[in-house]
């Protein structure tokens, strides 16, 4: 009874200690729900990542007519090839090494397929670069649509061959709605193909998918977006490659939109624009050991276009290192929208000439031409803790709004040291609107941080729409 009594107590007070340490950032309770939903997440992965060797299961697209020349049109025999696999629990379609697969915008669509499906991507596939092919135009070249559990694997490529967009730029980039929603990267942009339509699709999307797993695969010189995620939930995404230029227009790693509880670690992101966004509707977000840049960093937004509403929560990024880039950690938002951006985490991240390594902008305008609005997306509880390195132009940038100011901000242990490689333009911080609190001393000093909240009590009514 003794012994009993003991351990009960030893117990309780390690329950205690646990969640006064936790306390710090957000409920214990909070915490252990978080870190349950990404190991359920990894377990789920594994368990739905079947590569079976029962030729019942498995489907390869040379079986159904594929060249695998690199110029033939192999669109019919993955189409082919996927009706079969679609139909069969724990199947797997493969694409093999050693082959080139040409193929046109194509959809991988259930939602009457079966679970735990596998796209085992060990070849190559390439987009073609003819305007005939892509007709007036698509959002997407390849399209994973409403399944569960499926998961892309392999060691392959998927090569958007882009540079023929790239330089297709006389109409201003297509921001769709969310209903119609190997080789080295060392390329510079060559001529376009003038006869391609002006809409330039997302190499890789996934919509209204549970259970997604992208892992091993190479996507590299995307016409646009490289990887995309919309309306999707308990996704994972390692081991992967994002390959194309710094001048390669709009060309993001990986997009979120309208997506929960996702996990993307152990991948390295080298592109034209944002590393990694996240877009409205997306929470309980783990991002960890990314190599990212050249690059615009990884980006929350830009939020509240047009007067929309926006809301972001439970973003945590941290264990990664950015190079080369506009940015590393940045909140962008428009003018005019509402919603909020809250309980975001920044930690452990190394920079090197990164132009400005810490910002929030809450006056985003993509294009130059934009109108002055009372009206802001909410941020607050907004942490950045260890963020260390070189920067090119200023090291901190948090530009807030008039009316609806940053709030909860917080800074620790940050030192960001001018680069010995480029003349840094401005050595000191810049705030605007921005409160918070300094955890410790930061390099260099940042002085213009207020302290506490603003006076206006209800100055934040916006975060209460979400």
């Amino acid at each position: 009874m003794k012994s009993m009594k003991i351990c009960t107590f030893t117990t309780l007070m390690i329950v205690i200690v646990f969640c006064v340490l936790c306390s710090s950032f957000e409920s214990c309770s909070a915490i252990r729900g978080y870190n349950h939903h990404f190991r359920k997440l990894k377990a789920t992965s594994s368990a739905a990542s079947p590569s079976s060797s029962n030729d019942n299961n498995t489907f390869n697209v040379l079986d159904y007519g594929a060249k695998g020349d690199g110029k033939a049109d192999d669109t019919k025999a993955f189409e082919d090839a996927w009706a079969d696999t679609c139909k069969t629990e724990g199947s797997t379609m493969i694409v093999p090494s050693g082959s080139e697969f040409l193929v046109k915008p194509i959809s991988f669509s259930g939602p009457n397929c079966e679970q735990n499906i596998v796209f085992q991507l060990d070849g190559k596939i390439i987009a073609p670069t003819d305007s005939e092919s892509w007709g007036s135009g698509t959002l997407q070249w390849m399209e994973f649509t409403k399944l569960n559990k499926i998961t892309i694997k392999g060691k392959g490529v998927i090569d958007g061959q882009g540079s023929v967009w790239w330089n297709n730029n006389d109409s201003p980039t297509y921001i769709p709605t969310e209903e119609e929603s190997t080789t080295s990267s060392q390329y510079s942009v060559q001529a376009s193909n003038e006869n391609l339509p002006s809409q330039k699709p997302t190499a890789l999307r996934f919509y209204g998918s549970d259970g997604v797993t992208v892992a091993g695969i190479t996507i590299q010189n995307s016409q646009q977006t490289h990887l995309k995620f919309d309306s999707c939930s308990n996704v994972q995404v390692f081991d992967i490659n994002v390959l194309s230029p710094a001048d390669s227009p709009n060309t993001d790693g990986i997009h979120l939109r309208n997506s929960q509880t996702v996990l993307i670690y152990s991948s390295t992101l080298a592109c034209g624009d944002d590393c990694v966004s996240i877009q409205n509707g997306c929470s309980n977000i783990l991002i960890h050991d990314l190599s990212c840049g050249p690059s615009h960093g990884i980006s929350i937004g830009g939020l509240g276009k047009d007067g929309t509403k926006a809301c972001v929560s439970n973003v945590t990024v941290r264990d990664t290192s950015l190079q080369n880039s506009l940015t590393a950690v940045r909140i962008k938002t428009w003018q005019g929208g509402s919603g909020s951006v809250q309980d975001v985490m920044f930690s452990n991240i190394q920079v090197s000439d990164v132009e400005t390594p810490i910002m929030i902008d809450q006056y985003y305008c993509d294009g130059g031409k934009c109108k002055n609005d009372t009206s802001s997306v909410a941020v607050s509880a907004i942490h950045y803790v260890n963020i260390k390195g070189t920067y090119t132009k200023e090291p901190l940038h948090f530009a807030c709004s008039d009316n609806i100011p940053c709030t909860g901000l917080t800074l620790d242990t940050i030192n960001l040291q001018e680069s010995t490689t480029q003349n840094a333009k401005s050595d000191s911080p810049f705030c605007w609107q921005a409160y918070g609190e300094l955890k410790t001393k930061t390099v260099p000093p940042v002085t213009c941080l207020d302290s506490g909240n603003p006076p206006n009590k209800g100055i934040n009514s916006n975060s209460d729409s979400c």
